[in-house]
């Protein structure tokens, strides 16, 4: 736990949630401020500020919760879509140094755009770049 933390607080009972999901390692609740109606955040009960602080194990709880969470969010809401995401440091727009993947109801008259619209211009890679970025990839794990 950190004390600066507030979705630490969250988990400590110390600030109140709408929670959705609960277990030993993962909780899930409705975004305070949410994008849309059933905007919900799912994250690990321990402090881990980034996604690659997760140990192999509690990831794939997140994620196994993510998954499950899903179809209930979007079915509650009537969302015929989501877009499932994890903003992974502050350059990336992560506002709360604490993991927490979203799952954002999605609707046809939305004004969202795809992820993919999160990154303005694209970069112009040649094949050398992209070949030399892959092997980085690769030799970094």
């Amino acid at each position: 736990m950190s004390d600066d933390c507030i979705f630490c607080a969250i988990v400590a009972g110390d600030i109140p949630s709408r929670t959705v999901y609960e277990d030993d390692d993962v909780l899930a609740f409705l975004d305070a401020n949410p994008l849309s109606p059933g905007h919900t955040l799912v994250i690990p009960k321990a402090h881990h500020e980034r996604l690659n602080d997760l140990d192999g194990d509690l990831a794939g709880r997140v994620l196994a919760t993510l998954h499950d969470l899903v179809p209930a969010v979007e079915g509650a809401v009537d969302a015929p879509a989501s877009t499932v995401a994890f903003n992974n440091g502050p350059e990336a727009g992560q506002e709360v140094p604490h993991v927490h993947g979203h799952i954002v109801p999605r609707f046809a008259d939305d004004d969202g755009g795809p992820i993919h619209a999160a990154m303005g211009t694209r970069p112009d890679l040649n094949d050398e770049e992209l070949d030399d970025v892959a092997a980085s990839i690769r030799d970094g794990r």
